[in-house]
């Protein structure tokens, strides 16, 4: 027994040895698993940085396309209200031997040229005016001298 006795502290401090050898080594793994979680956050925040940053890219593409979009939709609009106040004024026996400029802007036509007459010039301002999406006429026609 007193043999059992003498190998008890001996036995105590190689326990007490491998404990701290052993949290020297949790320590390490920790430190390593503390670096893994670490570069683990890292890399989430990272990619949910890339994410949002996608999102805004996409976000801005996507308000770009959509006024671009609607840039052509308007140049579209006024080119078909330029043809349709064209072939109004042509329409019209009075007006279609003048050279009557029709040029659209957003919705905003402006008549430039010669009128044959006062109620000539008004009347293209009321068939430009009757073309679906015209907003406002400017008529900028001269009447004719010889015939004003």
């Amino acid at each position: 027994m007193k043999q059992h006795l003498t190998r008890l502290p001996v036995l105590a401090a190689l326990a007490v040895a491998a404990a701290l050898t052993a949290c020297g080594k949790h320590d390490d793994e920790r430190t390593a698993g503390q670096r893994l979680d670490g570069a683990i956050a890292d890399a989430k925040q990272s990619a949910a940085e890339t994410k949002r940053d996608a999102q805004k890219a996409v976000n801005d593409a996507e308000r770009s396309a959509e006024q671009a979009g609607d840039k052509a939709a308007q140049v579209t609009s006024d080119v078909t209200i330029t043809a349709k106040v064209n072939a109004a004024l042509v329409a019209d026996d009075k007006l279609k031997a003048t050279q009557i400029n029709v040029d659209t802007r957003e919705g905003q036509v402006t008549l430039t040229g010669q009128a044959p007459d006062a109620q000539s010039r008004e009347r293209a301002t009321t068939l430009a005016s009757a073309v679906d999406g015209v907003k406002h006429v400017n008529n900028q026609l001269v009447v004719s001298p010889k015939n004003g």
